[in-house]
């Protein structure tokens, strides 16, 4: 499974490391992903999701069902 958050599609981003030298060489910035599980009341069970801490953010905010209709709505398994 590639390193992806389930809610905001969140990638790692691709660059150049640039020492004092010039010298570039390919990096990547990888995601702060992490596993959550949260209780559904809609669906009666709990989920288990990958995502940012920038979703985590976004799921206390707006709430887990508003955000698991928006995948169910994308056509994403939950």
């Amino acid at each position: 499974m590639s390193r992806t958050c389930q809610v905001t599609g969140a990638r790692p981003g691709f660059g150049n490391n640039r020492p004092w030298s010039k010298k570039a060489t390919r990096r990547r910035w990888e995601v702060n992903l992490q596993k959550k599980t949260y209780y559904v009341p809609s669906l009666g069970r709990k989920v288990t999701l990958r995502l940012s801490t920038n979703a985590i953010k976004q799921i206390d905010v707006r709430g887990i069902e508003a955000v698991v209709a928006e995948m169910r709505a994308r056509g994403e398994k939950v």
